[in-house]
């Protein structure tokens, strides 16, 4: 009971013993006993007077980030294309950078706080000449805080130790690290070649993606965004060592072409060039210098053929209303028209459920697979407008031993269907009724 009561007396010593320490160390003045828990805001820059920002780091690592006409770009050590997003956290830190407290308003020694060779020092450039410069110290003894003052000043400040952190970055933890830095929203080319194919996309004028090559067929959006999004992911990992882009460039060098990809934007053409070693994808870009890996479901996506690119879908319109809708099945024919939410045939109400059920048909239509032959006479014509009248689709449908293949007007390519899935949408059409009369 004895030796329990001793140590707990020791602890208590030693707390006290810190907490003297402490206040010795820093004394509070009358000055700063009034401002001793209020929050104090040290700078406020918004984003829009910042011209670059300096970082020096107390073991000689510099880094100054440059904006120019709304982009931010890194010039030294070496000039290297910025993250945005990591910038913008960075630039939107200073709009303002706050103290939890004045420690001291008018410090003789700023050594004490390691403000006299500062770990981090953040120097920003504003538009008219201005500068202001944050110097953060060391670590406060209690609590997550370091030392911190603005300008050279003698007030030095307690700090967040997040707030350093926003700005405790490297060139690596800034630099864009995307193998292309297209901008998807301007872009007007992508070709993809591969010892399996070479496939050219560009935009139709309703800015739908179109390949022009090896032939003009439908795209099938969603592919082609798909294969973008992992061109765009494609990024250099920089925690490596020097010996590990030596490996990377042997094994690049050593590896199997699978592709090269190359897309246009407004600013230019950018090229990925990727390789196969073994179970890893290496790749080299056009528009900075070194070799990567690069995720395996990226190098996967390159590996595509022209077919698995083209749209499987018979019909454009999709879930967009249509507005005519014209059915030829051998001898029968319909003409239909909507007119508000209504579907008429000669003016006459159709039911609206019946209507429904072949549009649905319509939408589900598939290609099993592409063939280059087998069309002949055709059994039966569908034409749909929609679009509000820019878009009219026209596609025959003629039988063969296989089922059904189909063929859009104006279109040299052909789709294979499953039998039962054009006889079901046939038969859809020929249900079509007039609207039950309503109940009096």
């Amino acid at each position: 009971m004895k030796l329990r009561n001793l140590l707990i007396a020791a602890a208590v010593l030693a707390a006290l013993s810190g907490g003297v320490w402490y206040a010795q160390l820093h004394p509070p003045s009358s000055a700063t006993s009034g401002t001793a828990s209020s929050t104090q805001k040290l700078v406020e820059i918004p984003e829009k007077d910042v011209q670059s920002i300096d970082l020096k780091k107390k073991d000689g690592g510099a880094v100054t980030l440059t904006e120019q006409a709304g982009k931010w770009s890194i010039s030294a050590p070496a000039p290297f294309p910025a993250d945005k997003d990591s910038v913008t956290s960075l630039v939107s830190a200073l709009n303002p950078v706050t103290a939890d407290n004045v420690v001291e308003e008018k410090a003789t020694d700023v050594a004490k706080y390691g403000l006299n060779a500062p770990s981090l020092t953040v120097t920003v450039h504003r538009n008219g000449g201005k500068s202001d410069e944050i110097a953060f110290g060391d670590d406060v003894p209690a609590g997550s805080l370091v030392y911190a003052r603005v300008n050279s000043g003698n007030k030095v400040y307690a700090v967040a130790s997040s707030v350093k952190t926003a700005f405790d970055k490297s060139v690596n933890d800034l630099r864009d690290k995307r193998l292309l830095t297209f901008d998807s929203g301007k872009l007007t080319r992508l070709e993809l070649t591969s010892g399996k194919s070479h496939v050219e996309f560009g935009k139709n004028n309703q800015n739908e993606w179109q390949i022009l090559k090896p032939q003009p067929y439908r795209a099938d959006s969603f592919q082609v965004e798909e294969l973008l999004r992992k061109l765009g992911e494609a990024k250099m990992d920089l925690s490596g060592t020097v010996d590990d882009a030596k490996k990377a460039a042997a094994a690049y060098t050593s590896g199997s072409p699978i592709a090269s990809a190359k897309v246009s934007d407004s600013s230019g053409t950018q090229t990925l060039d990727v390789r196969k070693n073994k179970d890893d994808y290496f790749a080299r870009s056009s528009i900075l210098a070194g070799t990567y890996k690069i995720a395996a479901d990226t190098g996967k996506a390159l590996e595509k053929t022209v077919d698995d690119f083209r749209n499987k879908k018979v019909f454009d319109f999709g879930f967009s209303d249509p507005t005519k809708l014209d059915i030829q099945n051998g001898p029968v024919s319909k003409a239909l028209v909507r007119s508000g939410t209504d579907w008429k045939i000669a003016g006459k109400v159709m039911d609206p459920g019946t209507v429904q059920a072949f549009l649905d048909k319509l939408r589900d239509l598939s290609a099993t697979k592409f063939v280059t032959s087998g069309f002949t006479t055709p059994a039966a014509t569908v034409t749909v407008v929609s679009n509000e009248g820019k878009r009219t689709e026209k596609v025959e449908f003629a039988k063969t031993a296989e089922g059904y293949v189909a063929r859009r007007e104006n279109e040299s390519a052909q789709y294979q269907l499953d039998a039962k899935a054009v006889n079901d949408m046939l038969e859809a059409g020929n249900s079509i009724k007039p609207a039950a009369a309503p109940k009096k």
